[in-house]
């Protein structure tokens, strides 16, 4: 090979190793660069600038100080005392290695270090701005005496620099070691002072993560509650700090005894040390097992109650001084319904839930999907005022599943640029029942429908939402699939604002790279003026805004001024309050022991307008988010009022308090300690064949005692743990300026109020009913049990469970028959208010008239009323059997003639 061409492949090698470091380079930033391009096309931009020069400073003043330490230690301390470095190695011949040949090592070593130690701090840069804006909690520990803000803000920041200059310290110390040794200096006076001093700051760093730790037992459980108990306070905390104060002088220890080549001094400190550090837990477990344990209730007594006022608190069951801010009432049960009474409860019974939201997913998708194409990602609940009423609804978008293409048409062009969105959305009333048992919709079809103003859609493309997974491009030479008409299609180009413009190669070329789509940059369709349309999926969209926030489970949309607007719940969460109980595991976090829903967030389905509004101010965790990113959250009170009436108690943040509640209900120390009024959550059925699941809480409208007007509220039922029978139900409201107010109305001990499981016994031993289900589930279909609705009513309760058939050649669930139990007395009817009537101690106000309507009507009437007269007769109600006979049979005769006319 001649020099020409060896100078040409050296060349090339270079030019292919530059562009190869260039590409990874690259690669590495394009992710961050398209998400600024994204970030800035929503004004939103200052959130990752935040970010972004936050990690920057952490990096630069944290290597600059690791590169500081290391180079006085492994270059300038070594070359004053031992002057040029040098390597012996002995064997068979003698082997220097030159200073220069060191240095390289050690100034490798350093950047590398560097580097790591430094991308460490980086990555903690929110620890390090919620430590610097701060807000105090207002709420103190029993123990220290110190705000919870500290624990939550600062003690994480603290425990992170201690263990990590520990770590900074050991890898200096182990570096100088090395080096001292490979010199053949390490007995050397000075060398030995050196390594000593290093060890005494390692000590002295190491005494304050013990006293540290100390903060943290707040937030251990190794006593009888949550939280540093009697052993912890009277044991592991003194040992902490003997072990603190030992650490210390072991460090000095280290320092005198290199300065005095006398050893004796640093191994008594270590022998001192290591027996303090074994004997600790030891001595622990000894005051536990012998002092505690004995006296348990006594000993504990008060930290129990640390631990039920700062639970309840951490929760917002109570405030930080311990009152309750849940509403506790008596509930009793008294009496039964009458006709009257039903009649002047109408607004609540006409919103009775007969639709459970499984099944009518199923009968969405079969009757609203129009093409395979679409899909209802969730059936969400919610209540819209129509005509001066209170109305419940349920309601579930149409969007596109891109997925259930077919898959010959699944092309780049189809994925991206003509099948852009979803269309519509379906609503129907949750207690309308068709003759077919099918739902009765307000709003449906394509384009949508809807049977009253307030609920028009007048941009029903749904751009942004549940099941949006892909990006797409919009404003290119592709027109955009809209929605199907008959044969043909519509089609329409996108007019909102969002996107970010593909102009320009460069750009192309990112966002090539960050989707591994070559098209982006090769397609013609594709216009300076397009937009690419990211973060599309709701979960997506907001915790790439606000990382810090816990997102419910369940976005839902309204219809508000023509638009389909979603509606997220946000919640604050920590899991470093002190003495707090960690609540039940959730899918997203694990081991909260606190929680606001302190964010509502709004995201326009069309537009994907997202704004976030702070709806809980005075919490410490959201106002301290708010000072890290100002220009992020927006004040409650600017939400349109039109969007303010559809907030809804979130599930999630309500299934966390329920469970927390069912013990947290008792606030003496004694009977918490011993559980003698623990609650647990009610079991119900579902399907036939399967086991019974936990009840899900509902949303119901109705009037509570002593209130005058119906409300929109969420309720769950308790029954004593081990046990059947109903003993309360907590309640939490969200309508007006009630809104999040939390209540509790327990049943009297001296009687047995049905639970609900027990409802579902009754409903199985029923001779009629059971046989009805049997029958149903042999004849090629299913029987789907619907939510057990248990709803207080004038100091009564009702027991309403919906049934569905399901054939087994389809899935179309139909509601056939309402199951209604109310005190000792349960009917299955074609609906509810037959089922009302049958199971009422008074006639029903109807009883009597001449029976009117057409064929169907006339023909179910008949039929109710004969279901009627068997339970009548089961019942051995001679008197109630005649009289649903006699209504039969004018049924029947109204029929006749109805039919001869």
């Amino acid at each position: 090979m001649n020099q020409n061409t060896r100078r040409t492949l050296i060349r090339n090698g270079i030019i292919v190793g530059v562009l190869l470091v260039l590409f990874v380079l690259f690669r590495s930033t394009v992710d961050f660069y398209t998400d600024w391009l994204w970030f800035a096309s929503l004004g939103k931009q200052q959130v990752l600038q935040t970010q972004l020069v936050t990690q920057i400073g952490l990096w630069l003043a944290s290597g600059l100080g690791v590169t500081l330490l290391l180079a006085v230690n492994w270059f300038v301390v070594p070359r004053r005392m031992l002057g040029q470095l040098s390597l012996n190695v002995r064997g068979r011949r003698q082997l220097t290695i030159g200073a220069r040949a060191l240095t390289i090592g050690l100034e490798v070593l350093t950047a590398l270090i560097t580097v790591l130690m430094a991308a460490e701090v980086s990555n903690r840069w929110m620890t390090f701005l919620a430590f610097r804006h701060a807000v105090p909690f207002g709420v103190s520990d029993p123990i220290f005496g110190l705000d919870a803000g500290f624990y939550i803000f600062r003690l994480p920041l603290y425990r992170f620099l201690t263990v990590w200059v520990m770590a900074l310290v050991g890898v200096a110390a182990l570096g100088n070691g090395l080096i001292y040794v490979l010199a053949g200096r390490i007995r050397d006076r000075a060398v030995l002072v050196h390594l000593a001093v290093l060890g005494a700051i390692f000590m002295i760093v190491l005494a304050v993560d013990y006293q540290l730790q100390g903060f943290k037992l707040l937030n251990l459980s190794r006593g009888a509650v949550y939280g540093a108990g009697y052993t912890d306070v009277h044991a592991r905390l003194p040992a902490l700090t003997v072990l603190s104060v030992t650490a210390v002088v072991c460090g000095g220890a280290l320092v005198l005894g290199a300065l005095t080549r006398r050893w004796q001094f640093p191994a008594v400190g270590a022998v001192v040390w290591l027996a303090v550090a074994l004997l600790s837990p030891v001595y622990a477990t000894m005051v536990q097992t012998y002092t505690v344990q004995p006296n348990e209730l006594a000993l504990e007594q008060p930290y129990i109650q640390h631990n039920i006022r700062l639970t309840r608190c951490a929760y917002g069951l109570a405030s930080g001084d311990g009152a309750s801010q849940v509403h506790e009432s008596d509930f009793q049960v008294a009496g039964t319904l009458t006709a009257q009474q039903i009649e002047e409860n109408a607004d609540i019974l006409d919103n009775v839930r007969l639709w459970d939201w499984k099944p009518l997913r199923a009968t969405y998708e079969q009757l609203q999907e129009i093409r395979t194409y679409y899909t209802f990602a969730q059936v969400d609940v919610d209540r819209y005022e129509l005509d001066g009423q209170l109305r419940e609804v349920t309601l579930a978008v149409r969007e596109l599943d891109i997925e259930q293409m077919r898959e010959d048409a699944r092309t780049w062009i189809n994925e991206h640029l003509i099948y852009t969105h979803g269309y519509g959305l379906c609503l129907s009333p949750v207690a309308q029942v068709s003759e077919e048992g099918l739902p009765y919709f307000m709003v449906g079809d394509i384009p949508p429908q809807s049977s009253h103003p307030a609920l028009a859609v007048d941009r029903p493309e749904v751009y942004f939402g549940e099941k949006t997974t892909n990006y797409v491009i919009v404003n290119t030479d592709e027109e955009e699939f809209d929605y199907p008409t008959g044969d043909e299609n519509a089609y329409t180009h996108y007019q909102g604002p969002d996107g970010v413009a593909l102009r320009g190669l460069f750009r192309r070329l990112a966002f090539a790279t960050r989707f591994e789509s070559s098209p982006i940059v090769f397609s013609d369709a594709i216009r300076p003026d397009s937009r690419i349309l990211f973060h599309r999926t709701l979960h997506d969209r907001v915790a790439t805004l606000a990382p810090m926030l816990w997102y419910d489970l369940d976005p839902y949309p309204v219809i508000v001024d023509g638009r389909i607007i979603w509606l997220y719940d946000a919640y604050t969460w920590t899991d470093r309050f002190p003495y707090s109980t960690p609540g039940p595991n959730t899918e997203s976090v694990w081991g909260l022991n606190y929680i606001r829903n302190s964010v509502k967030v709004t995201i326009d389905a069309y537009t994907g307008e997202t704004t976030f509004y702070v709806v809980d101010p005075s919490d410490p965790l959201i106002r301290t988010y708010q000072a890290i990113f100002p220009a992020l959250f927006t004040p409650g009170e600017e939400m349109a009022e039109s969007l303010q009436e559809h907030l809804r108690y979130p599930e999630q943040l309500f299934l966390v308090q329920a469970d927390i509640y069912a013990a947290y209900h008792m606030q003496d120390p004694r009977v918490f300690y011993n559980e003698e009024d623990l609650w647990q959550t009610p079991m119900e059925k579902r399907e036939a064949g399967e086991a019974p699941v936990e009840l899900e809480p509902y949303y119901v409208v109705m009037r509570l005692p002593d209130a005058e007007a119906v409300e929109f509220i969420m309720i769950r039922p308790y029954v004593p743990a081990g046990k059947q029978n109903m003993v309360a139900w907590l309640y939490a409201d969200s309508d007006g300026e009630d809104y999040g107010q939390l209540g509790v109305f327990k049943f009297s001990k001296e009687g047995v109020v049905y639970g609900p499981m027990q409802v579902e016994a009754r409903i199985d031993q029923d001779p009629y009913i059971s046989q009805q289900l049997t029958l149903w589930n042999q004849r090629g279909s299913s029987v789907i049990r619907g939510n057990l609705i248990v709803i207080p009513l004038d100091g009564t309760l009702l027991y309403i469970e919906p049934l569905y058939l399901q054939a087994e050649s389809g899935q179309l669930p139909e509601l056939k028959r309402v199951l209604v139990a109310h005190g000792n007395r349960i009917a299955m009817a074609n609906d509810l208010a037959t089922g009302l009537a049958q199971v009422l101690s008074e006639e029903p106000s109807s009883a009597g008239e001449p029976p009117t309507g057409d064929v169907g009507s006339l023909a179910r009437s008949a039929q109710a009323h004969y279901e009627a007269a068997q339970e009548c007769l089961r019942n051995s109600d001679w008197e109630c059997y005649g009289r649903e006979m006699d209504a039969m049979e004018a049924d029947l005769e109204a029929l006749v003639k109805a039919t001869e006319e």
